[in-house]
């Protein structure tokens, strides 16, 4: 009997050993899973930063080339209104000595019209 008993508690112990470590890769499998899904997660994470930098980083460099084609029209409206200005003013000259002129030739007129009246 004492040989059916040892044998027993041998059988037991061996399935409580066997039951262990069933639960010890069990364990194990889980927490390796778990790990593989954090760094899913973690890949996930990183890709979603990286697609928002690329993101933002677009919209910057748009922003910009906005703003440097809105400069460079601003120049060119700038150099225009320099160019208009020029022409007004070279224009005014021209009228004032066409003014000074005709003023000049009317005096000369009125001259010779009195000299002619003496």
């Amino acid at each position: 009997m004492e040989k059916e008993e040892e044998r027993a508690v041998r059988a037991r112990q061996e399935k409580a050993r066997q039951m262990l470590f069933e639960v010890e890769a069990s364990n194990q499998m889980s927490k390796t899973m778990k790990a593989q899904q954090r760094q899913r997660e973690k890949d996930e994470d990183i890709a979603i930063m990286k697609y928002n930098q690329s993101r933002q980083l677009a919209e910057y460099e748009r922003q910009e080339e906005e703003k440097r084609i809105k400069e460079e029209k601003e120049r060119e409206v700038q150099k225009l209104r320099e160019m208009q200005e020029k022409a007004a003013d070279r224009q005014a000259e021209i009228d004032a000595l066409r003014a000074k002129r005709a003023f000049e030739a009317q005096e000369r007129q009125a001259r010779n019209i009195e000299k002619l009246n003496m």
